[in-house]
């Protein structure tokens, strides 16, 4: 056997591997896909049946909000990994903590003396869960972080994020206005101590 036909094998091999993966991924999303229309059509049918049910989902589903962090863990349980889930191998923008050089009580968290249009980065990977202004913090950013801790992150102009973005650890959520950031942080309707977290 030359070199040549040796190439030839080696390269059909790599070739036979690599679509082999290919079809395992394709057929493991098309599982996927199926069981979760399966799970999503059996819930509407119990839905249907039962009015307690029905008034169940529409409580949970429309008047509370929706942890994501459950939702997420509950989902990569039993389905793996979702389409677009962002692996946290990738670089961060800032590796830094927030840099500030006074610290005080702010009503239910903290108040940061830091510098003028201080760039805020992402202390937590998480999902944006609100954006908007709250009575006497400012323009507000809220974010479900993995770990199911709500973090407030106020007084901020933000960048481009929207609503129900992925934001990893160390990513610019925007810069303050002037020298004051608020930050709260909250589990499951209870303030806890910023100092564990800062």
């Amino acid at each position: 056997m030359n070199i040549d036909d040796y190439r030839k094998i080696r390269s059909n091999k790599e070739t036979k591997v690599k679509t082999s993966k290919l079809h395992h991924k394709l057929v493991s999303l098309i599982n996927r896909t199926l069981l979760t229309i399966i799970i999503f059509l059996v819930g509407m049918i119990i839905t249907k049946e039962n009015p307690a049910n029905k008034q169940m989902i529409s409580h949970n589903l429309y008047e509370e909000s929706i942890n994501f962090t459950k939702f997420k863990k509950l989902y990569n349980k039993y389905f793996g990994k979702y389409i677009g889930d962002v692996s946290e191998d990738s670089q961060q923008v800032f590796t830094e903590k927030i840099a500030y050089t006074k610290e005080s009580l702010y009503k239910d968290g903290v108040k940061l003396t830091v510098s003028k249009n201080y760039l805020v980065p992402v202390l937590e990977s998480g999902i944006v869960i609100f954006m908007g202004n709250k009575e006497e913090y400012g323009n507000t950013i809220i974010i479900e972080q993995i770990n199911g801790i709500d973090v407030w992150y106020s007084n901020i102009n933000t960048t481009d994020i929207k609503m129900y973005d992925y934001l990893k650890k160390g990513d610019l959520i925007g810069e303050t206005n002037g020298t004051t950031l608020y930050l709260l942080f909250e589990e499951k309707g209870k303030f806890l101590d910023y100092k564990k977290y800062i």
